[in-house]
């Protein structure tokens, strides 16, 4: 199974979420469980880390899209910190994550 770690630092009314390592099918299970039950109703931010992400398929696309549409029912804000020129930021661009998140360098 591929390596992924996920990490949540809370501020109060924030949630820091930091994932490194490799997201794809055989872990995106694992790591959606952990990542939704970082997140509850009385949040008012959401800040996800990609700065340690190696890798990212769809299954790891699908749990960002879920989040942040969850987020949006919630009114919670979301973004999604991934450095520039990284094949990860360019896998957010491609799929229309900058559409649904506020995506930072």
């Amino acid at each position: 199974m591929t390596e992924a770690n996920v990490e949540v630092r809370s501020d109060g009314d924030t949630v820091e979420i930091l994932l490194t390592g490799e997201i794809d099918l055989s872990n995106s299970d694992l790591i959606r469980e952990k990542i939704f039950a970082s997140i509850d109703n009385h949040l008012v931010a959401v800040k996800i880390d990609l700065g340690g992400l190696t890798y990212i398929d769809s299954a790891g696309l699908r749990i960002l899209f879920a989040l942040a549409e969850r987020l949006r029912l919630l009114q919670t804000e979301c973004s999604i910190h991934a450095p520039p020129g990284t094949p990860t930021r360019r896998v957010l661009e491609l799929s229309g994550m900058t559409a649904v998140a506020e995506v930072r360098p």
